[in-house]
């Protein structure tokens, strides 16, 4: 087995996918790789903390997702991809993923 996934215990993917912001980007990760942190704020609900959010996300989202291996975070070009352990966390993306219509609304 892979020694990266083996590295992701279930606390790890449960805290890594407790924060909507981190769902989107690590989900956007399985499908393009990589991604521009910026990508994941918008403003599109029109209550004007785009900024704020992207402060959470450089400050807070992507610090935890680089800690936990999941993403490797260039700060400098903000550009995101798969970390060494985003194999661990990948099959438990999938199975969300496709089961969408069973999840609460607020998924991702």
């Amino acid at each position: 087995m892979d020694k990266a996934i083996e590295a992701v215990s279930f606390d790890v993917v449960a805290d890594a996918l407790a924060a909507g912001e981190r769902r989107k980007l690590l989900l956007a990760l399985m499908e393009h790789n990589p991604q521009v942190d910026s990508s994941f704020v918008d403003d599109s609900d029109g209550d004007g903390d785009a900024y704020d959010r992207l402060v959470a996300m450089r400050h807070v989202h992507l610090p935890k997702l680089a800690e936990y291996g999941l993403v490797d975070w260039d700060e400098a070009t903000h550009e995101v991809t798969r970390g060494p352990a985003f194999g661990g966390i990948e099959p438990v993306l999938t199975l969300l993923d496709d089961n969408e219509a069973a999840l609460p609304a607020d998924w991702p």
